[in-house]
């Protein structure tokens, strides 16, 4: 008499693969959620959306985090993190200010490429949160480093001194920021042809001499 199928029991289904449940570490949920904030924007998205396209529970959101406000912050902080990394490490240097402002140049431009959807994040702020609001100075004080740097080497005699100091670091660092809404890599070069390309632009210009 051939063997009846065993029923399954309750440990049985408590060892069983959950299916149709994608498993997330909070690396990659982060990364999903950078993803769609950047879709429909912040405001507008909520843990339900963040649920709907992680494909779990927000409970299961909340296993990894508090808020949807941590989340935000965590990203942010990701951003911010490499791009004052990048400056800290070019100030800790003994070069020259316009040195110093294209090695500045060139290290951004690998950040806004390696973190685009944090960065992406980070420059479509609107201040309206505590965390969007402390986000926002620190990104103001990379800013001033920079207008600082600019005016340093304007009384070196590297950096003409017939523009304004105050509005060139804001123009050098929007041409660098405008790489997240073109830039592709399998058709705008690579990450050093563009970052060469954006330091030529700034401190040669295109004019043939």
């Amino acid at each position: 008499m051939p063997a009846q199928p065993r029923s399954l029991t309750h440990d049985d289904a408590a060892s069983a693969p959950r299916r149709g449940r994608p498993g997330y570490d909070r690396e990659t949920l982060l990364a999903v959620c950078v993803e769609v904030f950047n879709r429909h924007g912040y405001d507008a998205t909520s843990m339900g959306t963040l649920s709907s396209h992680l494909g779990i529970s927000k409970s299961a959101i909340y296993h990894h985090v508090a808020s949807k406000e941590e989340i935000l912050e965590q990203a942010l902080n990701r951003a911010l993190d490499s791009l004052e990394e990048v400056f800290d490490r070019v100030q800790a240097t003994d070069s020259r200010a316009v040195n110093k402002l294209e090695m500045i140049i060139q290290g951004s431009v690998r950040v806004l490429v390696d973190q685009m959807p944090y960065v992406t994040l980070l420059l479509r702020l609107r201040g309206n949160s505590p965390v969007e609001l402390k986000a926002l100075e620190r990104r103001r004080q990379l800013t001033r480093m920079v207008e600082n740097l600019v005016r340093e080497a304007q009384e070196e005699g590297d950096v003409r001194t017939d523009i304004s100091g105050k509005s060139a670091p804001r123009l050098m660092l929007g041409m660098v920021n405008s790489i997240v809404d073109w830039y592709q890599p399998d058709r705008s070069g690579t990450v050093d042809q563009l970052s060469d390309t954006a330091v030529k632009m700034i401190f040669a210009g295109l004019r043939a001499m």
